[in-house]
């Protein structure tokens, strides 16, 4: 059976053979009345812990629909550990960041409030709903968490309580740093996992940027001689770090 084309469906109900689910009723809806998916339709199913599985449709109503699992496709595999530690921006760019960079791998996200962020708020569940989506969509077998929004005095203070065994790589629009492209080989032999912090709208100030470019294992990167704008500069530099040190290679 060839499955590449099978809808993929996040559920929070463990899986295992013979498992039987009700989906909730957004998805019920979307199942039924946007895909018309019918009793007896196959579905891969996944978790974020145990795996992707084959499943089938038990029961489609109008209101509920139900699944039966049926048996295990692939062992669940994790993303790499990127932490991606980024400024809140405004809603419709910062949805672009969250769904690219759930594409790209990353496995967690820090909201981070500068003295330039302009959004102080982020919806934690909106956020988790449209990385369920991507998810989805890019058949990657676990959904990247989002904490709340932390305060870049605060994560600093805290660092080496809570991240000391990290690299960490400073996007950085001005100051003394080197193309990301010669701090990913200069880290070729490090540790496997990362930080990558990007700035709000406006970029950092002057004393966050040296303050951070000051935690341990920090590497300042530039990302190019353009000016990014803030989404597109945590997707590059994503993008540049899976190319040649993550699971790209």
């Amino acid at each position: 059976m060839n499955l590449r084309h099978t809808q993929r469906l996040f559920v929070d109900a463990p899986l295992a053979t013979g498992q039987n689910i009700t989906v909730t009723p957004e998805q019920t809806h979307y199942l039924a009345h946007v895909l018309r998916m019918q009793v007896g339709d196959a579905l891969r199913l996944f978790n974020g812990r145990d795996g992707e599985w084959l499943g089938a449709l038990s029961h489609v109503g109008k209101k509920q629909a139900a699944l039966t699992v049926q048996s295990l496709l692939r062992p669940q595999q994790n993303a790499p550990d990127i932490e991606l530690i980024a400024a809140p921006i405004k809603k419709a760019h910062f949805d672009f960041m969250l769904e690219k960079v759930t594409e790209l791998g990353v496995r967690h996200i820090t909201p981070l409030l500068t003295q330039r962020t302009q959004v102080r708020e982020v919806n934690t569940e909106r956020c988790h709903a449209m990385m369920v989506e991507a998810a989805e969509q890019s058949d990657r077998l676990d959904v990247p968490t989002i904490g709340k929004p932390e305060a870049i005095a605060s994560l600093i203070a805290a660092w080496r309580n809570t991240r000391a065994d990290r690299t960490v790589i400073v996007c950085a629009e001005f100051g003394d740093a080197q193309p990301i492209a010669e701090v990913c080989q200069k880290l070729a032999h490090d540790t496997h996992a990362v930080s990558i912090i990007t700035g709000p709208e406006g970029g950092f100030a002057e004393d966050e940027l040296s303050a951070l470019c000051a935690l341990p294992g920090a590497h300042a990167a530039r990302l190019g001689p353009r000016i990014l704008r803030a989404d597109t500069a945590a997707i590059a530099a994503l993008t540049c770090w899976q190319a040649m040190r993550g699971d790209w290679v």
